[in-house]
């Protein structure tokens, strides 16, 4: 075995395991350890195993210096396979070009730039299996990072495995559910020894025990530190921490180095790009002389440095801290103005090292670099953005100027899901007068994470008077801090005058009645004081917006708080697909979630369970919390519907362990709903009233003025069937006032058939089931199903069995057909009960296929190509092949024109 390897059998052959299983599947797999453990080596020597089974293998390397390059390390990994064209791999193409510097094209998001790569892989893979390597993952870009997190959560169906390695003491970037972790831990005694004796055979047996003591099991302790054990030993290095004693053994060889080659290794340690060329260039500005390889020779004998090609390369990742560290200050600026001297032909890294040169404020070089960050935005690249804003704002000498530019680095940190670095901007932000744009501008910037349930019980108000107090001068800014406050009024109870100043600012903002704005802060604030003007305005309305989907999301939610859920099917879809194609996934997961829950709703519970799925899984992938927990509830109120009652009350503790503790009122409402869903179904009908009556209790933190009136038939069925009807005649009262205010379909559908089953009176409850039969249930396909099984049961316990038989039978055949399973085998049990038999239920695609699976088969029976459905889902589309090739047996179909006869039993 290779001595490097001594002590890592065992990690080692779990990652030769993770290498013969891709035939099956693919992996990503994160190796921890501390500096100098034996990552880089364990990750070379599978390198080299993997090319000798066939693996196609890339590599990329993490440097300290580069982490601020957008895409640096995206960069290394694919230069093997050239620059990429835009042309005949469709839109995701011309966005990694441009993303990689190699076209112009704005990049809308970061997804976009992921699904390219992971497409370009798998094109690749389909030839041989492929290997990515990733050294020191916690030096890279975080554009970088974000798409090899892309990637690493999709790998799983590709003939493709990913292995990063990470220093401890430093977050990965990488979540734990998108890979398997390998901690590195010290050799042990055994193994520290034998790879001492192969580095230092001559130790004598005390230097032995004291190397041994001090490196502590450390492979690259062991090799460095026998090195110096020749001179003094210095006193004080025996209570250094042994990466610090590392260190300094690095730089006490520097420090014997002739002049030029100190300038060399200076100037290579903060570049930000690894070429001999440029370094050798920046060296002579730095030295005054000429340098070469000649005077990078003593580097190179000392082992500090490589060279492979046109590029130097450092021993170890130690070895440039530790030069870095050590640099006086006037060097080390003076290194960073020779590099900004040579890179006239890259701007951006020019303005980052010109402003790393200067300590004093310079208004040019802050412009320099709040363009490279605008640019940086463009390509996706929001946290170098962010990086580069902040710094523009230590070197701008106008103090408004240094304000707008943290300010606008702090909206990009919002984007970015970090709230400490928001906070540190904002308060950077603070140290100077601001104007009242600018105060208005902080305080709503705070509140953004979390839905804005972070904030006190007045940031309703609070917000409303900031829109205000801006809107005069920036509408538009007017406009985003007062959607915000109406997006709290969904997510909070603020009361009635709260809402009354929302629905008054934006009135005054936006005088023209057909405004997505207006439509939606409207229906957040007050769904439904003003649902009659939000459902009257959608009619027919067609957003002029392009392909950007923002404001069908915005008509979407509108049209589902005003309880107008058919519109609101519509605007998701609609809005769905400018949001795909620019690779925004975190207002996609909001626009199919609204989707979803419309979908459930109304009935069509084959597209929900996709529409959950996928929305649940891109709020999880764009780490927004509350809307995860959101769909984590629908996610339980939908499995109830199906009958999966112990998934049901699991999903919706998780929610409600998300949801309770910031009050967020509509993931513990449609929890809440779920659980009294999956009692009503099971037949626990005094607990399904208990939950019902929770949803109607404003007293209740699970009160929402919105989505109580989805659960109006449930609460009432519940009643009737535990022979307390007369405990909801209260609520049913109150919401007979709402229905005279709003004309929310669902609510007056559901309405109509709570009167006739709470009415004593026989002959006027049949004229009012007939009535809500004879009303436009077309896009109500569950509440007629419901209001079917409802007049069959109500006709046979009033011995009419002969006449309940075919309501009940429509009502068998509609649930069976919406997947509705508890409430079709009540139908049966009925239908029994009435004298006729019933077939049992076929399970169908819904029952056999994942939700994941039943999404690609709804897309390929629409005839979209494979390519098309990985775009539309951020597969690949080797990815899409493989599930299609599982799902055509689980559904006993040969083809995919035979799928388009199993979708279409689903509607």
């Amino acid at each position: 075995m290779d001595v490097n390897l001594i002590g890592r059998e065992a990690p080692l052959g779990l990652l030769r395991g993770v290498l013969s299983d891709v035939g099956s599947r693919g992996a990503a797999v994160l190796v921890r350890g501390a500096p100098g453990i034996g990552k880089t080596s364990l990750l070379a020597a599978t390198g080299a195993l993997a090319e000798s089974l066939g693996f196609r293998v890339f590599h990329a390397v993490g440097v300290e210096a580069e982490s601020s390059l957008p895409f640096g390390g995206l960069q290394q990994l694919l230069r093997p396979l050239g620059p990429p064209q835009g042309e005949g791999g469709g839109p995701h193409r011309t966005v990694l070009a441009a993303a990689l510097g190699h076209a112009e094209a704005e990049v809308p998001d970061v997804f976009m730039v992921g699904l390219a790569v992971l497409d370009l892989i798998a094109d690749v893979a389909a030839t041989a299996p492929v290997l990515i390597l990733i050294d020191d993952v916690q030096w890279l870009d975080d554009a970088t990072v974000s798409v090899l997190a892309f990637m690493a959560r999709r790998v799983g169906s590709e003939p493709v495995v990913l292995i990063g390695a990470a220093r401890d003491g430093y977050r990965s970037r990488l979540n734990p559910d998108e890979l398997t972790t390998v901690a590195l831990e010290p050799l042990s005694d055994e193994d520290a020894a034998a790879l001492l004796a192969d580095r230092a055979p001559d130790l004598r047996p005390a230097a032995r025990r004291r190397l041994l003591a001090a490196a502590a099991g450390n492979p690259l302790g062991l090799a460095e530190l026998s090195r110096t054990l020749g001179r003094a030993a210095d006193p004080d290095e025996t209570f250094l921490p042994l990466t610090e004693r590392l260190e300094r053994a690095f730089t006490d060889r520097v420090v014997t180095l002739p002049a030029k080659t100190r300038a060399i290794l200076w100037v290579a340690a903060l570049d930000d790009g690894s070429s001999l060329t440029e370094i050798f260039a920046a060296a002579r500005f730095l030295a005054g002389d000429a340098v070469g390889i000649a005077e990078l020779e003593p580097a190179l004998r000392a082992r500090l440095v490589s060279v492979a090609g046109i590029e130097l390369r450092f021993g170890h990742p130690l070895m440039r801290s530790a030069i870095q560290q050590t640099m006086p200050a006037a060097e080390r600026q003076a290194a960073h103005g020779a590099l900004a001297a040579v890179l006239d032909d890259h701007p951006d890294r020019q303005a980052r090292h010109r402003a790393a040169a200067t300590s004093t404020a310079d208004e040019t070089l802050a412009q320099a670099l709040e363009d490279a960050a605008l640019r940086a935005a463009r390509r996706g690249a929001i946290a170098e953005a962010v990086t580069a804003l902040e710094h523009a704002a230590a070197l701008s000498g106008d103090p408004a100027g240094r304000t707008e530019r943290l300010l606008r680095a702090a909206d990009y940190a919002v984007e970015l899901g970090r709230p400490e670095s928001v906070h540190r901007l904002l308060d950077q932000a603070r140290t100077t007068t601001l104007s009242p744009r600018q105060h208005a501008t902080v305080v709503w910037l705070r509140g953004r994470f979390d839905e804005g349930l972070g904030g006190h019980p007045g940031s309703v108000d609070s917000l409303t008077t900031l829109a205000e107090s801006v809107a005069a001068d920036d509408r538009a800014l007017a406009l985003r801090i007062l959607w915000s406050a109406a997006q709290l009024c969904f997510w909070s109870e603020p009361g009635p005058e709260a809402r009354r100043r929302v629905l008054d600012a934006v009135e005054h903002m936006v005088p023209a009645d057909l405004d997505p704005w207006r439509l939606a802060i409207c229906a957040y604030a007050a769904p439904v004081e003003r649902g009659a003007f939000v459902l009257n305005g959608i009619r027919g309305m067609t957003p002029n917006d392009g392909d950007d989907g923002r404001a069908y999301r915005m008509l979407s939610t509108a049209a589902l708080l005003a309880g107008g859920f058919d519109a609101a099917r519509a605007f998701a879809a609609s809005g769905s697909i400018g949001l795909r194609a620019q690779g925004r996934l975190g207002l996609l997961a909001r626009t199919a979630g609204a989707q979803a829950w419309s979908d459930i709703v109304v009935g069509d519970l084959g597209t929900a369970i996709s529409a959950t799925e996928e929305s649940r899984r891109l709020a999880l992938e764009t780490t927004q919390t509350m809307m995860y927990a959101l769909m984590t509830a629908i996610g339980a109120k939908l499995a109830a519907l199906r009958g999966e009652f112990d998934d049901a009350l699991r999903l919706a503790e998780e929610a409600e362990e998300i949801g309770l503790p910031a009050g967020a009122r509509p993931v513990l409402a449609i929890a809440l709903i779920a659980r009294g869903t999956a009692a009503l179904a099971a037949g626990r009908f005094e607990e399904a009233l208990g939950h019902f009556r929770r949803v109607h209790d404003p007293a209740d933190p699970a009160f929402q003025v919105a989505l109580r009136l989805t659960a109006v038939g449930d609460l009432v069925d519940a009643a009737i069937h535990c022979g307390r009807a007369e405990s909801v005649v209260p609520i049913l009262a109150e919401l007979e006032d709402i229905a005279a205010v709003t004309p929310a379909p669902v609510l007056h559908a559901e309405l109509r058939l709570a009167r006739a089953l709470l009415l004593d009176d026989d002959a006027a409850a049949e004229e009012l089931f007939d009535a809500a039969l004879r009303a436009d249930l077309a896009a109500w396909p569950l509440v007629r199903a419901r209001t079917h099984l409802a007049f069959g049961e109500w006709l046979r316990r009033r011995r009419r069995s002969v006449e309940s038989r075919d309501h009940l039978r429509v009502a068998r055949d509609m649930l069976d057909a919406l997947g509705a399973i508890p409430w079709g085998e009540k139908a049966r049990r009925e239908l029994r009960a009435a004298g006729e038999t019933s077939r049992r239920r076929d399970p169908d695609a819904r029952d056999r296929l994942t939700p994941h699976e039943l999404q690609i088969v709804q897309l390929a029976a629409e005839g979209l190509t494979n390519r098309e459905i990985g775009q539309r889902l951020y597969l690949s589309h080797r990815t899409v092949s493989s599930h299609l090739h599982r799902i055509f047996p689980k559904l006993g179909v040969v083809s995919r024109a035979e799928l388009r006869t199993v979708v279409s039993d689903l509607r």
